[in-house]
């Protein structure tokens, strides 16, 4: 439908923004006193916060008239990915110039390293795998169950955010209650299958568009 296809502009448009944003801010030599640690956060929030507009899609399905946005579930997933490579990429670079022994270290020491790198890792083989030949290679279900790595890898980026900052916590707490209910409308359909259709199922064991 017509409107779909708008939506979905809309929100590739929204989901390059804060990219344009950081280039435009850049250019401009506004980066804030410190441009390194201003870019890291942005990356790292962005991506926190497309990931869980992906985790949305299971929610809006319940409405009948929504059970298209599935087709939005691999296109929010990839640009998610995308800005924790950016995150982590910020943080190879320009935090530790590329100092592997100095990473590894960092890696084994800093709890909120450990914890966000993990992450990565977990979220590294679904954005490998959103395809269609991935799905057939793998069969729906265990692709199926292969994705469900991004409930721990989730919950890592929000542990990430919480062990990062030193005073405030607020934002990283709204985060946590955000996460929580997303999970939380799982854990209730997963209890209560009957809620469940089978045309939603089976859409489930397919990659999005």
């Amino acid at each position: 439908m017509k409107y779909q296809t708008i939506i979905k502009a809309v929100l590739h448009i929204l989901c390059w923004l804060p990219l344009v944003r950081l280039v435009i801010n850049f250019l401009n030599d506004d980066l804030t006193a410190n441009p390194i640690e201003f870019i890291t956060r942005s990356t790292g929030t962005w991506a926190l916060v497309i990931l869980f507009a992906s985790l949305t899609i299971t929610p809006l399905r319940k409405i009948k008239a929504l059970n298209w946005t599935i087709k939005l579930r691999k296109m929010l997933g990839l640009y998610a990915f995308f800005y924790v490579c950016l995150h982590f990429l910020i943080y190879l670079w320009f935090d530790n110039s590329f100092d592997w022994a100095r990473i590894g270290q960092d890696i084994a020491k800093r709890p909120y390293v450990t914890v966000g790198f993990a992450a990565f890792v977990l979220l590294l083989p679904l954005a490998l795998t959103s395809n269609k030949f991935s799905i057939r290679k793998l069969t729906g279900k265990r692709w199926q169950q292969l994705h469900r790595l991004v409930y721990p890898a989730a919950i890592g980026g929000v542990v990430h955010y919480y062990w990062l900052v030193k005073a405030d916590i607020t934002k990283p707490m709204i985060y946590a209650v955000v996460l929580a209910v997303l999970l939380g409308v799982r854990i209730f359909y997963k209890l209560n299958p009957q809620q469940r259709s089978p045309r939603e199922y089976k859409s489930d064991l397919q990659p999005s568009e």
